[in-house]
């Protein structure tokens, strides 16, 4: 009886105890939660550098460290804060893990989980139950990647690809940088918090920008849920979801929504990636270190920002500053590059992105010839308040011409305050050039017949006059009156 007493007391000990221990880290975690709030709170008054831009249309304040908002096609940032700032970006990191892997793989390839990619997370982190030894495809590995963040899918599609996740990253870092990243450094495929892995609102939309270009990446991080069958080399009925409240019939579902990705690590807070189309205009979105669940309201806040102050402008519609010399010498029936058409034109596609209030002729050009390629012979640039909005390409039209050596410039500016930055650049008529070679040409023809024709003239008279002289030099002689 008194052994059950004690055991009683035993039980009521731990109860207790175990009961205070989780009513005293609920409390600490309250607190914690509260001090992340406030923190979030004080970061909306913190600077928006788009909001310093002349005549640009003010941003919205947000209580998120960094974020940007980026027109996707031409690159026009319309929304800045603390853009280059090094951040953690928890699992956005695997939208390069994904990009990486549909540019070196089959999506039918075959993904093997070994023990270092299943055992190597933390094991309270986002996996999707797979086993080491078993095996998935490269498509139903990554829509374990984006669609339920899996940890352990992540590290073995580096694996696959590279070897290892020390070379996968290597391969990161690389891509990264050729991407036009200024503020990164990758040290593994997932997220997982390193003090050495970091990034920025600027790179991650950078790297986005040929993230969402890629239709099946798309497809796969806008899925909420994803089911991958049972097989010979993997046994399990495995279904993968997502936490994105941006995802249709969710919360803060968003109607134009292309793609996009969350992350949370304790060190990097909420952060998100996302992308949506409306009205031909493709914008990019990225939220780093922000509460659950801003991060949300936050994309969506700066996405309607983005579409309803700012307006898409075709640039070969609207540019009347430059003109191409494409005249008869390039349109002719029968000319010289054996078309009709002419050599170059501007393209038809490209455009630029500015404040509603604003028009094309508030732009500033500036032509370049760096750059091109080989469809194309220079670049026109444009600004608006200093803010780079968008460029259209000179390209020839046909690709016969492909092979054509252009010396000198087909274009030129009928105001030549509009180009900045070419001051040393001359512009040439081709046909005139032509038309005053061909006249030189006969000039010089001209001057040689009437040279040769003096100076034949001039010998013939000099053998006359010489003949003449030795006649009039010839002395008489005394046989000169008989006749032999």
């Amino acid at each position: 009886m008194t052994i059950f007493k004690y055991k009683r007391a035993f039980t009521c000990f731990l109860t207790a105890l175990f009961i205070s221990n989780t009513f005293l880290s609920s409390l600490l975690l309250s607190y914690a939660e509260e001090d992340y709030i406030q923190a979030a709170e004080a970061r909306k008054s913190l600077a928006i550098q788009s909001n310093e831009t002349t005549n640009w249309p003010q941003g919205p304040a947000i209580g998120a460290e960094a974020a940007i908002l980026m027109e996707a096609n031409t690159g026009t940032i319309l929304y800045a804060k603390n853009i280059h700032e090094k951040n953690y970006p928890a699992s956005t990191t695997k939208i390069l893990t994904c990009l990486l892997a549909t540019e070196n793989s089959e999506m039918n390839e075959v993904v093997d989980y070994s023990t270092n990619a299943v055992f190597s997370i933390e094991k309270d982190s986002s996996n999707m139950g797979m086993d080491a030894g078993e095996k998935i495809t490269m498509e139903q590995s990554l829509y374990g990647v984006l669609v339920g963040s899996a940890n352990e899918a992540a590290n073995a599609v580096a694996e696959h690809i590279s070897g290892s996740v020390e070379e996968f990253s290597k391969l990161m870092n690389q891509r990264a940088k050729e991407l036009g990243c200024e503020d990164s450094h990758f040290v593994n495929p997932n997220g997982l918090y390193n003090d050495e892995h970091y990034t920025s609102a600027y790179d991650l939309a950078t790297i986005g920008r040929s993230f969402f270009k890629n239709e099946l990446l798309c497809k796969m991080s806008s899925t909420a849920t994803y089911e991958i069958p049972p097989t010979a080399t993997q046994p399990d009925d495995i279904y993968v979801h997502s936490k994105n409240k941006l995802l249709s019939s969710r919360e803060c579902s968003y109607e134009y929504l292309v793609g996009s990705k969350t992350g949370f690590t304790s060190e990097a807070r909420q952060t998100l990636v996302s992308c949506a189309k409306k009205d031909g205009i493709t914008l990019i979105c990225v939220i780093m270190k922000e509460e659950s669940p801003n991060q949300f309201t936050d994309t969506v806040e700066l996405f309607d920002y983005g579409f309803n102050n700012f307006q898409k402008i075709n640039i070969s519609d609207n540019e009347v500053q430059y003109s191409i010399n494409n005249n008869d010498l390039f349109n002719a029936n029968e000319d010289v590059l054996g078309n009709s058409e002419p050599v170059l034109s501007l393209n038809k596609d490209d455009y630029i992105v500015i404040p509603k209030a604003a028009g094309f002729e508030d732009t500033t050009s500036s032509l370049t010839y760096d750059n091109t390629t080989d469809n194309s012979v220079a670049s026109i640039d444009y600004s608006y308040n200093d803010v780079s909005v968008g460029s259209v390409t000179v390209d020839l039209v046909n690709n016969s011409t492909n092979k054509l050596e252009l010396d000198t410039p087909l274009l030129q500016s009928t105001d030549n305050k509009k180009i900045n930055n070419n001051e040393d650049v001359i512009f040439i008529n081709v046909t005139k050039i032509l038309f005053i070679i061909i006249i030189i040409a006969s000039l010089l023809i001209s001057v040689f017949v009437i040279h040769s024709l003096i100076g034949n003239y001039n010998f013939s008279k000099r053998r006359r006059s010489k003949a003449s002289h030795k006649k009039r030099k010839k002395l008489p002689s005394k046989f000169d009156h008989f006749d032999f």
